[in-house]
């Protein structure tokens, strides 16, 4: 019995056994149930949907499987940059009936897969540049309900939409006025003006000067600028590589007023005109590079010099010196062989301040304008190789500075004047006429200038800033444009340098100012 018994024992621990291996190999080669995908507390999901409420900004760590996004009556405002980051199998997402008034520009990166997109009734305004380049394989897009501005932020987008294979609902401008409830898609593109300009600073000289000079000479670039503070000339070199004026020598000018580069026949001349101790022309050596003083100008003749001007007349190279004393006499000077010669006095005991060259029509004539009298305009005599007197601009009865420019076919003069208005002129056949008057108490110096097809106009004040106007075609004249701060320029002078427009500022009381000219695209 005792036998028995044990047989039993063995043979039911054997079975319990069998039993229990058959059970683990039944576990290890079963497959465990699926996981429930992570979900947000304020979201519900399922494989491949996921639905978000009373959220304030795009729910993280969403099903990465997930096709289907509800994001519709939350409270977002604005979403930011990969904000659907490891989505990249969404097909379809809505984003409807939110507050949301601005959308970052990569907003959308990473949506590969993205075929529906929906911003309905929301508050945007404007969308960022280029915001659905990424969305490669987008098929429908709705924005409707949203309160578009259709300025030049928005002219991307009706490119975009002319051009797009993409089926986007009809969607309508809510401002500017001129194109409210104009429906974006029919917005014609010339209506954008998006192109402006701006006068940037650039460089800072640290010095003061009252006058600028820029030339040429053996294909590179240099500036002439009167420093009577530094006793000098100073000339600088423009660093193509560096983009930046240098400096390169000084000629001594303990009073120097102006200095007016000449290239005549391949050699340079520096005319130095100084309020005391005589005038001077200097000669660039370039076996010594040095400048040297070649000739002096006659101290009886002019006294008091205030501005410089150089110009050819049928072959021939001449400069003009404005004198503003009591007792001298503006003069012309001529170049002959190996100096420049006296040629002809003009408008003597007028203190004159400003002279202006003007080669129209064949006509050569100098404008000389005064602070004692109306300026006067002389005519260059092809058979006396002579100045004679032509008349006078009436309309001023004085003028601190004379600048002319062409619009079209019409001629113009610009004025300045310390008391009272300047003066823009236009040249009638007969006679000038009075287009404009520009506020400009305290003005010495005005300037204008053409800049890639736009015309400017620099007015500067010792009393307040300097005034940038631009030409307004359609008016014919000019309107305020920008305001530098300038603090009592003596001169305006534009000078391109390779790709970079510069304006620059000498300043009597302060540091020489260069301002570049950039353009900017607002729908960019």
């Amino acid at each position: 019995m005792a036998g028995l018994q044990a047989r039993r024992v063995s043979g039911l621990r054997l079975l319990a056994l069998s039993t229990l291996g058959l059970c683990l190999m039944l576990q290890v080669g079963a497959k465990r149930p699926p996981k429930t995908p992570p979900c947000p507390p304020s979201c519900s999901c399922t494989r491949d949907t996921a639905f978000c409420v009373d959220s304030k900004a795009v729910p993280r760590n969403l099903p990465s499987e997930v096709i289907s996004l509800l994001l519709n009556s939350n409270k977002f405002t604005l979403i930011g940059d990969n904000a659907f980051t490891g989505l990249s199998h969404l097909q379809y997402l809505f984003i409807e009936n939110n507050d949301i008034w601005a959308l970052s520009k990569f907003t959308f990166r990473g949506l590969k897969s993205l075929t529906h997109l929906s911003l309905a009734n929301n508050n945007l305004q404007t969308l960022p540049r280029d915001i659905f380049r990424p969305l490669d394989i987008l098929s429908d897009l709705d924005l409707r309900g949203n309160s578009l501005n259709c300025d030049c932020k928005v002219k991307w987008l009706v490119e975009w939409l002319a051009h797009t294979n993409t089926t986007v609902a009809p969607i309508y401008c809510a401002s500017p006025p001129r194109f409210q409830e104009h429906k974006v898609q029919d917005l014609p593109l010339r209506e954008f003006d998006c192109i402006t300009t701006d006068f940037v600073l650039y460089q800072t000289l640290s010095f003061p000067a009252v006058s600028a000079e820029p030339f040429l000479y053996s294909s590179d670039l240099y500036l002439a600028l009167a420093q009577p503070g530094a006793s000098a000339c100073t000339i600088l070199k423009w660093d193509y590589v560096e983009r930046q004026l240098r400096d390169y020598d000084r000629i001594p000018a303990p009073s120097a007023v102006h200095c007016k580069p000449m290239v005549v026949d391949s050699q340079l001349y520096v005319v130095v005109a100084q309020l005391f101790g005589g005038s001077y022309i200097y000669h660039w050596d370039p076996n010594t590079t040095r400048f040297t003083k070649l000739q002096d100008i006659d101290p009886q003749r002019v006294r008091k010099p205030n501005d410089l001007e150089a110009f050819r007349i049928d072959g021939d190279w001449y400069f003009a010196v404005a004198d503003s004393s009591k007792a001298g006499a503006t003069s012309l000077y001529r170049w002959h062989q190996n100096g420049f010669y006296s040629h002809q006095a003009l408008h003597p005991w007028h203190r004159d301040t400003d002279l202006e060259f003007v080669d129209g029509e064949g006509k050569p004539r100098l404008i000389v304008s005064s602070s004692s009298q109306a300026p006067v305009i002389y005519q260059w005599s092809r058979t006396q190789k002579q100045f004679v007197a032509q008349g006078e601009v009436t309309q001023v009865p004085d003028a601190q500075a004379v600048k002319h420019f062409r619009a079209g076919r019409d001629s113009y003069l610009c004025l300045s004047r310390y008391i009272g208005d300047s003066k823009i002129l236009r040249w009638e056949g007969a006679r000038f006429s009075e287009v404009q008057a520009l506020p400009s108490r305290g003005s010495l110096a005005l300037q204008p200038f053409l800049v890639g097809g736009r015309r400017y106009l620099a007015l500067g004040s010792d009393f307040s800033f300097t005034q940038i106007y631009q030409w307004d075609e359609g008016r014919q004249k000019f309107v305020r444009f920008q305001e530098l701060a300038v603090q009592a320029p003596r001169a305006f002078c534009y000078m391109p340098a390779g790709d970079a427009q510069l304006l620059l500022a000498p300043s009597f009381k302060g540091q020489t100012l260069v301002y570049r000219h950039v353009v900017v695209d607002l729908s960019a």
